[in-house]
This record gives C-alpha cells, structure tokens and sequence, in this order.
C-alpha cells in the first residue's frame, strides 16, 4: 500500500509540474510572439481573384472585402489566437500549480514522519 501511494504522489506531483512547465513554456511562446518575434504572426495568403473572373464577366457582381476590412479580420483572428493561448497557458499554471504544490508537499511531510 506504501509503495502504491508513493507513485501516486510522485507521478501527480510530476504531472503538475509539468502543467506548469508546459504553461509558462506557451506564456513565454506568446511574449517573444507579440514583442519580439512580431513577423511570426504574419498570415500571408494569395490576393484573391477578381469577381470578374470567378463568376463570368457580370458588372453586378457584388464587390468583396477591402483591403482595410480583410487586415482588420486578420488583427481580429490574431489577437483572438493570443487571447486563446494566454487562457490556456494561464489554465495550465492554475491547475498546476496546487496540484503540484499539494502533492509535493504531502511527500515532503511523509518523508518528516
């Protein structure tokens, strides 16, 4: 029984260490992403092909997004993919940390005792 408990406290002492690591890992991912390394965020895609041509030489056709609309949803989705992986990272480390904090500290006492 002794041996069972001990592996349990270890292995989940390690898996909060490891939510934590992973966590503040993506934390620093994000900083050096929007501070630093700022042209990784960058999405380049092909412009996209005149209305004339993908339905027919109509006038009618309806006119697609401006430049200034399709760079301000590219801004959107990006601060939106930061936001993400700021929550995610920040759920890790608050998970992490008393799981890892709780566990390792049960150890410590048995070993005391």
């Amino acid at each position: 029984m002794s041996l069972v408990r001990k592996i349990y406290l270890y292995l989940f002492s390690f898996i909060g260490l490891v939510l934590v690591v992973i966590g503040c890992v993506q934390l620093v991912n994000l900083g050096l992403d929007v501070y630093v390394f700022t042209a990784a965020d960058q999405v380049y895609s092909y412009p996209a092909a005149a209305e004339s041509i993908m339905k027919g030489a109509t006038s009618s056709a309806p006119a697609g997004p401006t430049d200034a609309q399709l760079a301000a949803y590219q801004n959107e989705q990006t601060e939106s993919a930061h936001q993400r992986t700021a929550a995610g990272a920040l759920a890790m480390i608050i998970v992490g940390v008393p799981l890892y904090l709780y566990h390792w500290r049960v150890i410590r006492k048995d070993k005391e005792a």
